[in-house]
């Protein structure tokens, strides 16, 4: 894994969008910086794909932006104009949307949807386009003459990759993947992983990478973000929510999946369901499902029922909102 360079790309402060009157993100705070891998991990339904969607700011009502602030070296996104934001998507940041491989448009050919897509946001004949979408396909290990392929002549994993393919084409300094694995089988899925981290290797681009996965995590990322019921519990390094997670959830999620290596062990889930975001429990809004949260414990428990935690750094760069770590 590569140096991460230091220089901050893109800073989300407070945000908090809504859908009608439900809450779905919740006072998220995420840096990123130059040329750095940060996943975001969490079960479904916690919010990751409404981060991504608020950053690109193409969000759909009745989801809007009622808090927060989103920076992009240093100028605020939720204040731009439709044209200011139709120029900065793809050319600053692009993203690949969740199932992208079935995006693809299935009547067109697949150079044809890459001449769509660069001609919209800058000037280009044609023949240049694709050219240059067979350039880009054989970035992503794929046969240029594809070009002239439909997208229902192409294997799922295949689609994925013309997918990441036009994600690069206006070399942006920040690409999202969210969920960029899903419905693909474990092979194809390391395949493309490795594709993504060498050509993040040669084009310097950051990556936030949104799965519930974080077994892929552990192995991709820089950083590590874990987003529960709406808001960020723990973010650090990789090896260090590896090594020493400090959230019960954190430590739940890495309890759900098996070893590669070493001896056989019993898998623990993590008990009940993710909160009603309607009504979020009081106070820490994991503690339903907590296995630390016990009456017996009467001042920490008055605390994890009532008063909700805030993010506070542990080590250098660890940052997690538990009671439990103030105890």
């Amino acid at each position: 894994m590569s140096a991460v360079a230091t220089k901050t790309l893109l800073e989300v402060r407070g945000l908090e969008v809504e859908y009608g009157r439900v809450r779905a993100v919740d006072g998220v705070d995420l840096d990123i910086a130059s040329g750095e891998i940060l996943g975001l991990a969490g079960e479904s339904g916690c919010g990751k794909s409404t981060v991504a969607n608020a950053i690109m700011q193409i969000l759909r009502p009745p989801a809007h932006i009622v808090g927060g602030s989103i920076r992009f070296e240093g100028e605020d996104l939720t204040g731009k104009s439709n044209e200011e934001l139709r120029r900065f998507r793809w050319r600053n940041v692009s993203m690949v949307f969740q199932s992208a491989m079935n995006a693809l448009n299935p009547v067109m050919r697949v150079g044809d949807q890459f001449v769509d897509m660069m001609q919209a946001h800058e000037r280009i004949s044609k023949h240049r386009a694709i050219v240059r979408a067979g350039e880009l396909l054989e970035l992503v290990g794929m046969d240029k003459q594809r070009v002239r392929s439909y997208p229902h002549e192409l294997s799922g994993g295949m689609r994925q990759r013309v997918i990441i393919a036009m994600a690069l084409a206006l070399s942006p300094e920040l690409i999202i993947l969210d969920e960029p694995t899903t419905a693909l089988d474990v092979v194809v899925q390391r395949e493309i992983l490795q594709e993504v981290e060498a050509l993040k290797h040669d084009f310097g681009f950051a990556v936030l990478f949104i799965t519930h996965d974080l077994s892929l995590l552990l192995e991709f990322a820089d950083r590590i973000a874990i987003m529960y019921a709406g808001e960020i519990v723990e973010t650090g390094p990789a090896a260090t929510l590896a090594e020493s997670p400090l959230h019960p959830y954190t430590q739940g999620l890495l309890q759900s999946f098996p070893p590669l290596t070493g001896p056989r062990v019993k898998l623990n889930g993590i008990a009940g369901a993710p909160p009603d975001l309607r009504e979020p429990p009081a106070g820490c809004r994991f503690h339903p499902r907590c296995p630390y949260c016990a009456p017996e414990n009467a001042a920490l428990y008055l605390r994890q029922t009532t008063e909700r935690p805030r993010l506070r750094e542990i080590t250098a760069g660890h940052f997690v909102a538990c009671h439990l770590v103030d105890a």
